[in-house]
């Protein structure tokens, strides 16, 4: 009897031998996931060329559609930290539809998550450039900056949990950790400030029975062992070249599961179908096993990477031909 669409991917998180590739395209209509969000502002209507979100960040936008940056960071001053209004998280307007939404999952996989963890947020409230000289110079506030947002996210942990518990299996965050060339600090000071707080979240997530997925832009392999060490389960990376295919799964595979595809940036826009083909071999060849520990995602926004659809398509087709858990019994 084939494996459910949760089952598929609960064993090809944990390495127990998913009968098939798992999915999140839902460009082309296939996933076996089902993402189920809070009423989280996070970005707003990018119909709208200025938003807030329930921080205070003020997001701007240009004319090219996309999701905009933040412009308007509310504790660019100090001072202004004392009288912060912080979001609440056990605010019950923040769960309102999401039974109904969780009822439309069926056997599917299903996640919730928080836009922006801790590393985006703390930058977007202080800015990106404060933040990182914080790190050297203003160590205790941006340590009560951090603590803020982790309580904050860990409340909206408990309340999901508290409403939802087992109907959840995945727990979804964001924090872009890297350039191409490498990471924006010293991985010693990552694991020193960083790797603590990320444990505390990963934690209260494990302990209600949820796999945890990051995503993270760049160039991030000076992390990755460190994330291993504190149980993060899946790692969403699409710019595999930057990090390089090879290295990453001589390093890693096996040992976590990673949710990729073809590199967004060199690859999808520029490439001929043969090196699109080939770089899908090396992807699922170099970081998936026999075991499992691959998924298969589609970056949802073509307009935004300059790729035509009809790319994605061949990219899928050579996966779903490839896929090396098809197996005889």
């Amino acid at each position: 009897m084939p494996q459910s669409p949760y089952q598929v991917v609960r064993r090809a998180i944990e390495f127990d031998r998913p009968d098939r590739l798992p999915l999140r395209f839902e460009a082309l209509g296939l996933t076996d996931v089902h993402d189920v969000n809070w009423n989280q502002i996070g970005t707003g209507d990018h119909a709208n060329r200025q938003t807030v979100d329930e921080w205070g960040c003020q997001w701007q936008r240009s004319d090219v559609a996309n999701m905009g940056q933040v412009k308007g960071h509310p504790l660019a001053d100090w001072s202004r930290l004392d009288s912060f209004s912080w979001p609440n998280p056990n605010d019950p307007a923040l769960y309102a539809g999401m039974e109904q939404k969780l009822d439309a999952a069926g056997d599917l996989y299903t996640t919730t998550g928080i836009f922006m963890l801790l590393f985006e947020r703390m930058h977007a409230l202080r800015g990106f450039e404060n933040t990182l000289m914080d790190l050297a110079l203003e160590r205790e506030r941006i340590e009560k900056l951090a603590d803020q947002i982790v309580d904050f996210n860990l409340g909206i942990i408990d309340q999901l949990g508290r409403r939802f518990g087992d109907r959840i299996h995945g727990f979804t965050f964001s924090d872009d950790w890297g350039t191409e060339q490498n990471l924006f600090i010293r991985p010693q000071l990552w694991d020193e400030f960083f790797k603590p707080r990320y444990k505390k979240i990963f934690d209260a997530a494990h302990n209600l029975g949820w796999h945890v997925w990051m995503h993270s832009c760049g160039k991030v392999n000076a992390i990755l062992e460190s994330l291993i060490d504190i149980d993060l389960n899946v790692i969403n990376l699409q710019q595999p070249t930057a990090l390089g295919i090879e290295e990453i799964g001589d390093r890693f595979s096996g040992r976590i599961c990673f949710e990729s595809l073809c590199d967004i940036q060199h690859t999808l826009p520029f490439k001929s179908r043969e090196e699109i083909e080939a770089e899908a071999e090396l992807l699922l060849q170099s970081w998936g096993t026999e075991k499992g520990g691959f998924i298969l995602s589609d970056y949802g926004d073509n307009a935004a990477i300059g790729v035509e659809p009809e790319k994605k398509q061949w990219m899928l087709d050579h996966f779903l031909r490839s896929d090396r858990w098809k197996k005889p019994n």
